[in-house]
């Protein structure tokens, strides 16, 4: 599916476009990794696992498909998704109990593996914070390695929106997130993993990008990448050269 919250600039060949070759050599000396959550680190989309628990899953699947060929920002569009969901904080605990994400195989062999050469790994997520913190805590990642949405719940529990001023809210906000990691840790090369065109759009400010379809395979996303991968497997074995 063709994302819209993302500039053309970013669906254009990047001007500095690195080469397969460059691409696997910055993931190996990376300082960081981010990877994106949906259909990356996980098997699923969030927000429509989410609808389907609260019984709306039809009526949100069709609002996604309607924002993809409009101009909707993409807090307009998380906006009303959210509005029609209106999960409650019981809701959402019952559906990590229930139906937890599932990882996707290889995910918690290549974390480990990042941690043991000492790579910094961070999820970088469009999702919601209460699932993400979940997918980390399994993946043994920091919670202040955590960047999502939040969804805010008043003292009774019902839904009371989320909270807008995080970057991950924004459309470009992955890229705002790498490049605030940059400043406060230092870091010089970054990567970004993920299967969206919001991941591919956070590079620049990342350093390299690398396109999964483990889970669901993006045409333009695969075309636009100069490494693109179907399984973590792939990753792991280009970390035995180090």
């Amino acid at each position: 599916r063709i994302d819209p919250w993302v500039t053309l600039r970013s669906l254009s060949f990047p001007s500095m476009m690195t080469t397969l070759d460059q691409t696997k050599e910055l993931f190996r000396r990376a300082d960081a990794v981010c990877f994106d959550v949906d259909s990356t680190v996980i098997k699923e989309e969030g927000i429509d696992e989410l609808a389907k628990f609260c019984g709306v899953g039809d009526a949100v699947r069709e609002m996604t498909r309607k924002a993809m060929g409009g101009s909707v920002t993409f807090k307009k569009a998380l906006t009303d998704r959210l509005s029609t969901i209106r999960c409650s904080r019981e809701q959402v605990n019952k559906l990590i109990t229930d139906h937890p994400p599932q990882l996707t195989p290889g995910i918690r062999e290549l974390v480990d593996r990042l941690h043991e050469l000492n790579i910094k790994v961070f999820l970088v997520s469009g999702g919601f914070r209460c699932i993400v913190e979940h997918v980390a805590s399994q993946l043994n990642i920091p919670l202040q390695h955590v960047y999502a949405n939040r969804l805010k719940f008043y003292f009774n529990g019902e839904y009371a929106g989320f909270d807008e001023s995080q970057p991950t809210a924004e459309s470009g906000g992955k890229g705002k997130v790498i490049s605030m990691l940059k400043e406060q840790y230092g870091f010089k090369t970054v990567v970004m993993i993920g299967d969206g065109a919001t991941d591919l759009e956070a590079c620049p400010p990342a350093s390299a990008f690398i396109g999964f379809g483990g889970n669901v395979v993006r045409p333009q996303v695969k075309e636009r990448c100069s490494w693109f991968v179907t399984s973590f497997g792939e990753l792991l074995k280009e970390l035995e050269k180090i």
